[in-house]
């Protein structure tokens, strides 16, 4: 059984650590707790994990993120993965950093990523973590903020959020989205 598991962000070094990124970071812990490489692949770097198994690709779309679309539906497609063993890892700011929300489904909440995959596989019923990376910022400095970098507080923190994304990811093949929703989607993380 395969799952596609596709962490969202933009490729260079210049975002490499940045908020907007949170889904590269998710799915590059992924691949390090299981000591697995990145190979460079069309449309993106790829990965292969296996979980009592089961088969999980992960994907770095190399298409930027409002065109991440192109990724998932070539890697859907080559790989004979149907949309309901398609999981992505996004970035939102309507949720609190320390905080992560897994849902079966969904809007693309303004998230251009999401909007360029619903609209390549021509479906938003597929399952997604939202990674909360919060709202410190102004009005209109939304850009600025997800393009910014993590604070060094939030650096600190990472760590034991990555490996929470990670345990919800890996429990998905064996306990289904329900369950894992009803296990990780944390209010917030105990984060001191």
């Amino acid at each position: 059984m395969k799952y596609l598991i596709v962490g969202l962000g933009n490729i260079g070094t210049e975002y490499a650590e940045t908020r907007h990124n949170a889904g590269f970071k998710v799915v590059d812990y992924l691949a390090q707790d299981a000591g697995v490489s990145f190979k460079t692949e069309r449309y993106g770097d790829v990965a292969e994990i296996k979980v009592k198994g089961r088969t999980l690709i992960l994907l770095k779309p190399s298409t930027y993120m409002n065109l991440s679309g192109k990724a998932v539906n070539y890697w859907l497609q080559k790989e004979k993965i149907k949309v309901d063993h398609l999981f992505v890892v996004v970035d939102d700011i309507a949720i609190p950093f320390g905080s992560i929300r897994i849902r079966k489904k969904g809007s693309d909440g303004g998230h251009n990523g999401l909007k360029n995959i619903n609209a390549l596989i021509e479906t938003s019923e597929y399952s997604r973590l939202r990674f909360g990376v919060g709202s410190e910022f102004n009005k209109g400095g939304q850009i600025d903020y997800v393009l910014g970098e993590w604070s060094k507080e939030d650096e600190i923190a990472l760590p034991k959020i990555l490996k929470h994304c990670c345990g919800a990811i890996k429990s998905l093949p064996m306990i289904g989205v329900d369950r894992a929703m009803n296990e990780f989607n944390a209010t917030a993380l105990h984060l001191k």
